[in-house]
């Protein structure tokens, strides 16, 4: 399985963020999820010319790839998860944030939360525009803001607080987060 790289896009970080940091099959066994440092992809088993479905998760971070490379957060490890029902796929983030998008057909859901004893929901705007269906999920883009250390609401970041681990219950609509030395559950 291999996503075709756009002809022109190679640099010398291509290589290290495209690197996959974590998988998982979905509770079907028919797609995969995988996790490198800019994007989520869920993969169908049965098609292996590309991803059905890309989540933009640090795309705001390309234009500080230099700067992420020389304090070695390039090299952070975010994992991914899917819900039971395999409708949504969740992955973690800075400044002890997670992202969950919808992967059901039509889905435009985009979610940021804060793992944290006081969490302050984030919600990603989406814009409102009509998706392509590709196979039975949606492709789903997000992009950031073009300011250094800003999310897409305008938020700063923090690249020294990482949410790297995080579960989704296999029945349940639970997640579970680990950030520091703390572990979150967030129950939807």
């Amino acid at each position: 399985f291999e996503e075709p790289e756009a002809p022109g896009s190679r640099s010398f970080f291509t290589e290290i963020i495209a690197s996959i940091s974590d998988i998982k099959f979905a509770k079907d066994g028919r797609y995969i999820l995988s996790r490198d440092y800019m994007t989520l992809k869920l993969w169908d088993i049965n098609m292996d010319s590309g991803p059905i479905a890309t989540f933009q998760v640090h795309e705001y971070l390309r234009p500080k790839l230099c700067d992420l490379y020389e304090n070695d957060s390039i090299f952070d490890k975010f994992e991914c998860c899917l819900s039971g029902d395999g409708l949504r796929v969740a992955t973690g983030s800075y400044s002890n944030l997670f992202r969950v998008f919808g992967c059901a057909p039509g889905s435009t859901e985009a979610t940021t939360l804060e793992a944290s004893k006081n969490p302050m929901r984030r919600q990603v705007q989406t814009p409102s525009r009509p998706s392509r269906p590709l196979s039975s999920i949606t492709r789903v883009v997000r992009r950031g803001t073009e300011t250094p250390g800003v999310d897409a609401n305008g938020n700063s970041f923090d690249f020294t607080t990482k949410l790297l681990h995080l579960a989704w219950h296999p029945t349940e609509n639970s997640i579970a987060c680990a950030a520091a030395n703390s572990l979150y559950m967030y129950y939807a």
